[in-house]
């Protein structure tokens, strides 16, 4: 079997903070109950904003890896649009493919959606985690601090940002929940830095049917840039779900009890790159509709890989324009002078490790908030020294003291 170009694979996990799954080990053919039609809503825009944050990410990484989470940066986006209003607010919800979704409908999504998916494979990891971290004495608004940690359950603290200690302290928090994986995101803080949103996803699932160890063989790697790699190549023959068409072939491996997968989805004859940028929403649900169990002989490469990308250009090509500007931001939702506040970086990490038991994988995504600086302001309205001199031979002539000036 060929692999052309190089594995792409996106893992979209959802769950709830540092909660190991408890439900049933055995397989799953339905959730334990039915979506709300809120959490329908959420799903759907997710998605969607998937295959569109995919495809522009895409777009300036031709012939290189690609491992994103969208529900990371959606997550961590969501709560960052909570504080924002007007055009912003507009242009942030429609980036997120949230439509005319009101503020109550996504968040209750979100937040009954995580309940829901929570626990239903004892066998997998399954975690997600979101923080917010501030500058210590900077006014946000109160009740935009608490629909964070209601809705997303987010840890809020104040840290003194000019201390040594804050950026260990958010690098730790985000090395706690990926287990390591990802053991920071921010390198440092800067004098206009205000604010840091951030969500971590962490998630260890095992194959329900692994991949025999003593079959992994070396085998050669046909990477889409034209050179060849010689990569250790797993092997099962089971059955597994599986679908071909003209276009492209894929198969469906299962964790656990089933409830979460992936998809390997291989072009036939089609550029890696130029397929990616065609798969859609549309395209995917047609693959997993056409998903049949059959016997299958699956060549799967081992892998681990990391990845890292700023994200700014990408939201900016889904419309998501206002929030990077100072000036034009409108964050008054976060904060009393939010029209001063605006969003200098949108970053993500990501982690991937899959071998023969399963997979290992972690997102981290950071939304950096910043004020707009102000002209420096120099007001002379108490006591001044005053020097009147050459500037170029250094000579002064006057000094004086301004104590008291007549009314």
């Amino acid at each position: 079997m060929r692999l052309s170009g190089p594995l792409s694979v996106a893992v979209i996990l959802i769950s709830t903070a540092c909660i190991e799954a408890t439900g049933p080990s055995g397989p799953i053919t339905a959730l334990p109950r039915a979506l709300t039609a809120s959490e329908e809503k959420v799903i759907a825009s997710s998605n969607d904003f998937s295959f569109d944050l995919f495809r522009a990410g895409n777009l300036s990484q031709h012939k290189s890896n690609v491992f994103m989470s969208p529900l990371s940066a959606s997550m961590a986006l969501g709560m960052t649009a909570n504080g924002a209003d007007g055009t912003n607010y507009d242009q942030m919800r429609s980036a997120l493919r949230l439509g005319d979704a009101t503020r109550e409908e996504i968040n209750a999504g979100y937040k009954s959606l995580i309940s829901l998916l929570t626990g239903l494979d004892r066998n997998t990891k399954f975690q997600i985690a979101n923080s917010i971290w501030y500058r210590l004495g900077f006014p946000f608004h109160a009740a935009f601090l608490e629909e964070s940690q209601t809705h997303f359950d987010a840890r809020v603290e104040g840290l003194d940002f000019s201390s040594s200690s804050a950026v260990p302290t958010i690098n730790g928090w985000v090395s706690e929940k990926t287990n390591a994986r990802i053991p920071t995101i921010l390198e440092r803080i800067e004098a206009d830095d205000v604010m840091f949103l951030i969500n971590a996803i962490y998630f260890k699932g095992t194959w329900q049917v692994q991949f025999d160890k003593s079959k992994t063989a070396d085998a050669p790697f046909f990477a889409a840039d034209g050179t060849t790699a010689t990569v250790p190549m797993m092997f099962r023959d089971q059955a597994v779900d599986y679908m071909a068409n003209a276009e492209y072939s894929a198969v469906d491996l299962p964790y656990g009890n089933s409830a979460f997968t992936m998809t390997v989805v291989m072009p036939n004859n089609t550029d890696i790159d130029t397929f990616a940028e065609s798969f859609d929403q549309a395209k995917w649900n047609a693959l997993v509709t056409s998903l049949q169990p059959r016997e299958a002989h699956v060549y799967l490469p081992r892998f681990r890989m990391e990845w890292k990308r700023e994200l700014n250009d990408d939201l900016r090509a889904l419309g998501m324009t206002e929030a990077f500007i100072g000036g034009r931001a409108d964050f008054t939702r976060m904060s009393p002078i939010g029209d001063k506040l605006y969003i200098n970086i949108v970053l993500q990490k990501t982690f991937v490790d899959v071998d023969e038991q399963g997979t290992e994988a972690a997102a981290v995504t950071m939304v950096g908030v910043r004020v707009v600086s102000a002209p420096p302001q120099f007001r002379a309205d108490r006591p001044f020294l005053v020097v009147i001199r050459e500037r170029f031979s250094g000579t002064i002539l006057f000094m004086g003291k301004i104590a008291k000036l007549p009314a």
